[in-house]
């Protein structure tokens, strides 16, 4: 249960927030609305898909599809944290959202968020051992292991979610509702509505950024600085080809995420604005979770051969 301050419990009644609705013309609400969903409905299927493949197929039971498959649970609870809530919000009048349940937001969207960063991180690694040691892949890169990363990822981004939400959420919020520029409950937006200091709040937001973003990236530079050199080392040019192959949908991922979430968390407070947090806010809420999907199926030829195997399967099966 989240702390509260002496401040809230002052005050005439329960703290609530809305979010600043992105206009107020009804048909521009409306036509947001249809964008939204189509996009929430995309990412729903284009995720669900690979996890029902990866699932079906023995083929892609290896270590990186069982991290993939991951990725897409991730990313499908990751927007449902977020996208309900906001699609409720277009479809009319602004619900006002109790302290709690921004609390409850907060603490998911940094955790599922967090995870995702870690098990990027977690990728590359296993990209490293496939590529640099491929003769011990399979002894290096056991089912126990690929279990214990995954879950210490979770493990560590919980851990760090927790405090930090518990922290924000005892500061004082100065009356009964707040509006909030943002369309969710995000940590920088909500740290700027709190009326006390909040530089030592910032410092422990920076170093989680840190913790969340900055290291796993170095992590997954210096992975690739070694896979770089291993596939420059393979002779034939079709080889490299296919070594690259593998880790290029893996980067297009990490650059997309990292890049919009440092953006936001990493750069001094002074120098950001509220509208720019929201527009990058949109890139990596419904940008990189569908393009998640598209990235690993258009450039994975495994990925695409099980789907395709799938649909065709399926519809010879309605033929008869």
């Amino acid at each position: 249960m989240l702390a509260r301050s002496p401040a809230l419990l002052n005050q005439s009644g329960p703290t609530e927030f809305v979010f600043r609705p992105f206009t107020l013309v009804p048909e521009f609400q409306a036509l947001l609305f249809l964008l939204f969903l189509l996009l929430y409905l995309l990412i729903l299927c284009g995720n669900t898909a690979i996890i029902a493949v990866v699932c079906t197929h023995s083929s892609l039971r290896t270590p990186m599809y069982f991290f993939l498959c991951n990725l897409s649970l991730l990313e499908i609870c990751y927007t449902t944290a977020v996208v309900p809530l906001m699609l409720s919000n277009l479809s009319g009048p602004q619900k006002p959202v109790p302290l709690a349940g921004c609390g409850a937001q907060m603490f998911f969207f940094v955790t599922l968020g967090s995870t995702d960063c870690f098990l990027l991180a977690v990728m590359a690694y296993d990209r490293y051992v496939a590529i640099c040691h491929p003769l011990h892949y399979t002894l290096l890169m056991t089912r126990r292991l690929c279990v214990q990363l995954v879950t210490g990822a979770l493990g560590l981004a919980l851990f760090l979610s927790l405090q930090l939400t518990a922290l924000i959420f005892t500061l004082p919020f100065c009356g009964r509702r707040r509006q909030i520029n943002h369309f969710l409950c995000d940590v920088p937006p909500v740290l700027r509505l709190a009326c006390a200091d909040t530089r030592v709040h910032q410092a422990v937001l920076y170093a989680v950024g840190i913790l969340v973003l900055t290291l796993p990236f170095l992590l997954i530079c210096v992975s690739y600085v070694f896979i770089a050199a291993a596939i420059l080392r393979i002779r034939s040019a079709a080889g490299r080809r296919r070594a690259f192959s593998t880790c290029s949908s893996h980067l297009t991922v990490v650059l997309l995420q990292y890049g919009c979430c440092s953006l936001v968390y990493l750069r001094p407070s002074s120098s950001a604005t509220e509208d720019e947090d929201r527009q990058i806010a949109l890139v990596y809420t419904f940008v990189t979770p569908l393009l998640n999907p598209l990235i690993y199926t258009l450039r994975n030829k495994d990925v695409k051969g099980a789907l395709r195997n799938a649909v065709v399967g399926k519809a010879a099966s309605d033929l008869r």
